[in-house]
């Protein structure tokens, strides 16, 4: 049964870049109002000058729970309902295990898994009273399977679905009018290879040839699905009322090994980053630190 998002008013989190502001602006080309939120208030403005019909925007911290309820009662008193929101905004950090510290896990899970839990939160009686609610959070194909370098992402990523999938289930025992569902995109073409490696040069890091290597094997072997096109299918699926969906190729391969041969896909992971990433480079992998405010690479 479709579920058309025409006339509904949604919300998207991180919509100033990336997946946010591709599925902003399928939103309203279907027809919805929408209320776009992020920290980045010259990206919202290029949003919204790309949406059609109504659109609210905010600024907006994802990792600070009361702002995230105030922007729950703003966009309700502005449209007068909600209907959906897409709990998007994102952050990348990228560095191995032991060369990071507790303050490298919490940045990233600040805004990769308690944003998405603070959104779910701050807006599910709004969806709630709505009668016809829809909570869509956007996890990642690191959200089943995990790779060298990125166990911060992973870990919030995880944590998405597991959270998504309880409260999907909770939603179905309650037999509350509102749907849930949690989103997998795999390689999606954004800038957030390059951010990484220009983050690290403003900030007085050291770019090896290993690492511009990497970058450049996200950019054009990893990072292949157009941001609209992806927008295209979670928005399909949310009006399909799907549970899950998985965007891209990548997605639907890399869910297919890990659910088949678990072991193997971790290996996979291994393989890939030696001979795809790092290649023949002699030089030492440093880590890198980046951020986005979409989840651009889920």
């Amino acid at each position: 049964m479709k579920n058309p998002v025409n006339a509904k008013t949604v919300v998207v989190t991180g919509a100033a870049s990336g997946i946010g502001r591709a599925l902003a602006v399928e939103l309203s080309r279907r027809g919805a109002q929408v209320a776009c939120c992020d920290v980045n208030p010259d990206g919202l403005k290029e949003t919204a000058g790309l949406c059609r019909g109504p659109v609210h925007t905010a600024s907006v911290d994802v990792g600070d729970p009361e702002r995230l309820h105030e922007y729950a009662a703003e966009v309700a008193e502005h449209f007068g309902t909600v209907h959906q929101v897409y709990n998007n905004a994102g952050i990348s950090f990228t560095s191995p295990v032991a060369a990071s510290a507790w303050r490298d896990y919490e940045r990233v899970l600040r805004v990769n898994l308690n944003g998405v839990i603070n959104g779910t939160l701050a807006f599910l009686p709004h969806l709630i009273a709505s009668g016809d609610g829809h909570v869509v959070n956007i996890s990642s194909l690191n959200g089943y399977l995990a790779q060298p370098g990125l166990s911060h992402y992973c870990t919030a990523k995880f944590g998405v679905r597991g959270f998504t999938e309880s409260l999907r289930a909770e939603m179905l025992l309650e037999r509350t009018p509102v749907k849930v569902t949690v989103v997998h995109p795999g390689g999606v073409a954004t800038n957030i290879a390059a951010s990484s490696v220009e983050l690290a040069r403003q900030t007085g890091g050291q770019i090896t040839a290993a690492q511009e290597a990497r970058q450049k094997t996200y950019d054009t072997k990893l990072l292949k699905l157009a941001p609209d096109k992806a927008a295209q299918i979670i928005v399909d699926g949310v009006e399909k009322q799907r549970a899950r969906i998985r965007v891209g190729n990548d997605a639907l391969a890399v869910d297919l090994l890990t659910r088949l041969m678990p072991q193997t896909a971790v290996r996979v992971a291994v393989l890939l980053e030696r001979r795809l990433i790092k290649g023949e480079q002699s030089e030492p992998w440093v880590p890198l630190r980046h951020s986005h405010s979409a989840s651009s690479t889920n």
